[in-house]
């Protein structure tokens, strides 16, 4: 049985939703801070319960038999980090020690850990590779990079086995259209420009940044279809089972980068109608250029990403002309 905490989210109800299918038990751990019960797929077990209060968590090891964790759980807002750290240090740092302390005391010794590119900050290499120098520019990236390190130490300490997936930026929406980006506030670049174009929104996109050293003078970004991202999660998920590619770190990414201009340019032309743009000054803690090498989860696990940024922002557009309120009733 697994048990999939953030379950509820954005991207974790992508992870139940492909886990479920392949005929696991799932059971879906998540406080609804970020996440929507109508989320989370009909085949899983939802627990409404918060990752910082150990009783929640203890509760749901003693009623079932789960014998694999992965982890999605987390404040995930760049700005936000920092602007509130103690928040995101709370959260994403002192939950990931509960997760890992109640898993020893219940002898759980597998799990997936879903961080983040924002791990690595400024990048200075092209292509970024999983043993390039962790230098990150925000508390969430420094949240994440202290959550890896909590679950190395517990590798050593009581035989953890563990796979983490730093993914980048992610996009899309599930094929079906049953499942798609809802969150309030949106921060995230597509869903905020297909939003604006298809209400008309007067007040448009605000783009943080247009002097950076980049080719247009925006991010760039390497970009993730969530479904990718989900396989991700399950492939990673198979392995622990299958005791192999052991305690190993993998970026998720597509292994090419744009613009948020050029971002903003591809939904105008799926859309068939331009945005209104208005460009802003940076924002803290927002590195130039992410792109991922993800050579290394291609060898090992297999994987391989099947959908461009066409198809993450035709699919997220789907989603939004379907359910034009998210999943709010």
């Amino acid at each position: 049985m697994i048990l999939i905490i953030g379950g509820a989210g954005y991207i974790g109800s992508h992870v139940v939703k492909q886990v479920s299918e392949k005929g696991f038990e799932v059971i879906v751990f998540d406080n609804l801070s970020t996440g929507h019960i109508d989320a989370v797929n009909s085949r899983a077990t939802f627990i409404d319960g918060d990752l910082l209060n150990k009783e929640d968590l203890t509760n749901v090891f003693i009623k079932y038999p789960i014998t694999t964790v992965i982890q999605l759980a987390a404040c995930c807002y760049v700005g936000e980090s920092v602007t509130n750290p103690s928040h995101y240090y709370l959260n994403n740092v002192a939950g990931m020690a509960i997760l890992l302390d109640t898993m020893k005391k219940h002898n759980i010794k597998t799990l997936v850990f879903s961080s983040s590119c924002a791990v690595y900050g400024k990048a200075s290499d092209a292509l970024i590779t999983e043993i390039a120098e962790k230098k990150p520019i925000n508390p969430y990236g420094w949240s994440k990079l202290m959550g890896e390190q909590m679950i190395r130490d517990c590798s050593k300490a009581f035989d953890l086995e563990y796979i983490i997936l730093r993914f980048f930026n992610v996009a899309g929406a599930d094929s079906s259209g049953d499942l798609g980006e809802d969150h309030i506030p949106e921060t995230h670049l597509i869903p905020n420009v297909i939003k604006s174009i298809i209400d008309n929104d007067e007040k448009g996109v605000n783009v943080l940044g247009a002097d950076y050293q980049t080719r247009d003078g925006t991010c760039i970004r390497d970009f993730i279809h969530v479904e990718d991202l989900a396989n991700a999660h399950f492939l990673a998920l198979l392995s622990l089972i299958n005791k192999e590619n052991l305690n190993q770190i993998y970026n998720v990414g597509i292994g090419k980068g744009y613009t948020v201009k050029e971002v903003i340019q591809f939904c105008e032309t799926i859309l068939t109608k331009k945005a209104n743009v208005s460009y802003k000054k940076r924002r803290e803690g927002d590195p130039p250029i992410l792109i991922a090498s993800n050579e290394k989860i291609k060898a090992e696990l297999g994987w391989y990403p099947k959908y461009g940024i066409n198809e993450m922002i035709q699919s997220a557009s789907n989603w939004f002309q379907k359910n034009p309120i998210g999943y709010q009733k």
